[in-house]
């Protein structure tokens, strides 16, 4: 047996030994029939806090800026031609956008179509209001991002793309304004001549390094995604599947699933170039970047799994530095497309929950709002929950323009959807891992074409 397929089994016992170790820990009947079954449970989460977030994220984030600056500045001295790298760029951003639309378009037919919403009662209502109330540092994030609106947080992410310092931004984790800088330093390189060699040789050796680091902390992801998934479940508990509200799980999972194992394989099997074997089975890339994948299932941050994203797509599925090291990093900034999905079919849940018709002019707002507020969602944790309320603001805006007699959804109603983020944020977070992996195995062709 292969290394990679060790660390693969590894991974998924883990995964399957943290749900089932969760739903242990958060089963009634176990915990009180354990002696001080209270203690016992917070320092189980104690433990898996420790394990998965302090050292196995913590190692993860470490690498994420000086792979980032590193892989983007190999990747582009590596095109080297400015009409190049502007048609892989050009083509890169049109992806994002037009997978996030379609990503946004099924979730919308699935939402409209199942109606998740209407099995929500009033009684559910009230408490889920109650309960967002308590829960004092979701609001406040909630609250800021709603202030902010749309237009600041397409302001936002501009400033942040062109900072005042790139040290303090690379110091507090940014990628995206080291995107940006390391792009403007490779072009830059390749326009001083013959000195630029000792520049690109040096850059190109660190990322080699980094690629070394990485694996080495690959090691510790069956024991880092095992700690998270049942810190996860430890809370949550899988019996919310069967609640009035796993309706809506399985409208957001059903929406994942079509575009992760259908969308994305057509789109890669009618794009990409060939494989070394001549064969386009999108199949057998999903089977190459499963790694990645599960990982992100563990993490929920493309961000965090950037690292193992890169060094599979490289390594193990036979990408180019110049596509890995250019669309990887930048998908896990922007390309959002579970993210985007899963907005869409939250706001049309709440709107339905609460009675709210929307009509067609009302879909097509959600889906381009969807999109772009996905796009400024960071590449962490419940991201996508805060950018959310974006979304929110431009429903109720439209339909009490039509109407201004009508009801709007109330900022509260998250309350019905903040329980069970976590556990859909595992699988959104795969899909956007996947879509950049696609999106890099496309672009690719781009890179090795004269």
């Amino acid at each position: 047996m292969n290394s990679n397929w060790l660390l693969t089994i590894l991974i998924l016992v883990g995964l399957v030994l943290g749900t089932v170790v969760g739903q242990v820990l958060y089963d009634p009947e176990y915990l009180l029939s354990m002696p001080e079954s209270a203690h016992a449970h917070a320092t189980a989460l104690t433990v898996f806090t420790f394990l998965g977030n302090t050292v196995f994220m913590g190692l993860l984030k470490m690498l994420i800026i000086p792979l980032v600056a590193t892989s983007v500045i190999v990747g582009v001295t590596s095109v080297g031609d400015f009409r190049k790298l502007g048609k892989i760029g050009g083509w890169t951003l049109f992806y994002y956008m037009a997978t996030m639309l379609i990503a946004v378009t099924i979730g919308l037919v699935l939402v409209t179509t199942i109606q998740p919403g209407t099995a929500i009662s009033q009684q559910q209502r009230a408490e889920a209001e109650a309960g967002y109330a308590t829960d004092t540092v979701k609001v406040e994030a909630l609250e800021a991002k709603q202030q902010e609106g749309l237009g600041g947080a397409m302001k936002g992410l501009v400033s942040q793309i062109i900072p005042l310092n790139i040290v303090s931004a690379a110091a507090k984790g940014q990628p995206l304004p080291v995107i940006f800088f390391s792009i403007f330093f490779g072009v830059v390189v390749t326009t001083i001549g013959p000195k630029n060699r000792v520049i690109i040789e040096f850059f190109d050796a660190v990322f080699s390094v980094l690629m070394k680091m990485v694996t080495a902390v690959i090691w510790l992801a069956p024991v880092g995604v095992f700690a998270l998934l049942a810190w996860t479940v430890a809370r949550i508990g899988l019996s919310v599947f069967a609640s009035s509200i796993g309706k809506y799980m399985f409208t957001v999972l059903a929406g994942i699933f079509v575009h992760a194992f259908v969308v994305l394989p057509l789109i890669l099997f009618i794009f990409a170039k060939r494989g070394r074997d001549g064969s386009r089975n999108p199949f057998k890339f999903m089977h190459q970047m499963r790694q990645p994948i599960m990982t992100a299932i563990g993490t929920d941050s493309s961000s965090a799994t950037l690292p193992v994203t890169i060094e599979t797509a490289t390594d193990v599925a036979g990408i180019s530095k110049q596509s890995a090291g250019f669309v990887l990093p930048l998908g896990s900034t922007i390309n959002m497309d579970g993210t985007a999905l899963y907005e869409a079919v939250a706001v049309v849940f709440l709107a339905q929950a609460y009675g709210i018709e929307l009509g067609l002019t009302t879909l097509v707002l959600i889906a381009i709002t969807a999109t772009l507020a996905a796009v400024g969602a960071a590449g962490i944790p419940s991201a996508g929950l805060v950018t959310m309320v974006i979304v929110l603001d431009a429903v109720n805006a439209n339909v009490l323009a039509a109407d201004p007699s009508a009801s709007a959804i109330p900022v509260a109603a998250i309350g019905l959807i903040i329980g069970v983020d976590r556990i859909l944020d595992m699988f959104r977070t795969a899909a956007n891992v996947w879509g950049d992996a696609v999106g890099a195995k496309i672009i690719d062709r781009f890179c090795d074409d004269d």
